[in-house]
């Protein structure tokens, strides 16, 4: 009897010590299973809330674009706009489109083609911005400029114009002339500007008056200073100024009788 009990004992306490953990091992699970110290969350907390609906919308915001980009021919979401050109700067058009596959891109400018290059740089921003840079502006830029967008299931296009403006110049002045009285004298500069400049014609500072003797006429990159019957009088120093809201520029001539 007594060795039946002591192995009863034995196989109780045994049991017991396996099913109850002692103090030290259950303050070490607690330890465990609580949370660390400011990872709790409140959902309560209209901060957190707050967070919540901002990821709900950028998920939307992603599925929709997704979708958006598996569905139909390119489309143009924001259009191409005209934009200023200042000689010797650079330009950017640019659009924003949906297509997917990545659409093929060409620019052309009043109606050719422009080729990727030192000249005309094509850019793709992201995914949804294709632009087109212009470097090295001059007035040969100003135009009407058109992309066209295409991938396998259509195509379209938008199209915008550059506008260059040019400070205006004199690339070349009058020459000063010697001739005979009664003669005819003819003073021709090229100029340039845009907007086109104003021009004007002094003579000794003061400016022409015309008559049909003394006359001049402005065409788009020239203008000529004409004076028939050339009398003593007509001999001094010519002036020929243009002008534009971008800069002014002059150039002087001497004109003699003999």
């Amino acid at each position: 009897m007594g060795r039946l009990g002591g192995v009863a004992t034995l196989t109780v306490s045994s049991v017991l010590s396996k099913r109850t953990p002692n103090r030290a091992q259950a303050r070490m699970s607690k330890a465990k299973s609580a949370p660390p110290p400011g990872c709790t969350i409140d959902i309560n907390d209209p901060q957190v809330q707050e967070a919540a609906i901002r990821i709900q919308a950028s998920y939307r915001g992603h599925r929709s674009r997704k979708e958006l980009r598996e569905k139909g021919p390119p489309r143009v979401l924001q259009e191409l706009k005209d934009v200023v050109l200042v000689e010797g700067s650079a330009a950017k058009l640019e659009c924003r489109v949906s297509a997917f596959p990545d659409p093929f891109i060409v620019w052309s400018k009043d109606g050719k083609e422009l080729k990727d290059g030192p000249k005309y740089r094509y850019v793709f921003e992201d995914p949804d911005v294709v632009a087109l840079v212009v470097r090295d502006g001059e007035l040969s830029d100003l135009g009407k400029y058109t992309v066209k967008i295409k991938n396998p299931f259509g195509e379209t296009a938008d199209s915008a114009c550059i506008i260059v403006e040019v400070p205006a110049k004199i690339s070349k002045g009058p020459d000063s002339v010697k001739v005979k009285k009664g003669s005819t004298v003819t003073l021709k500069a090229e100029i340039s500007g845009e907007p086109a400049p104003d021009v004007g014609w002094l003579k000794d500072g003061e400016d022409i008056e015309e008559d049909d003797r003394v006359f001049y006429d402005i065409g788009d990159t020239a203008t000529t200073l004409t004076i028939k019957n050339a009398q003593p009088s007509d001999a001094g120093k010519y002036e020929i100024f243009v002008e534009n809201n971008l800069g002014v520029d002059q150039s002087f001539a001497r004109v003699d009788i003999l």
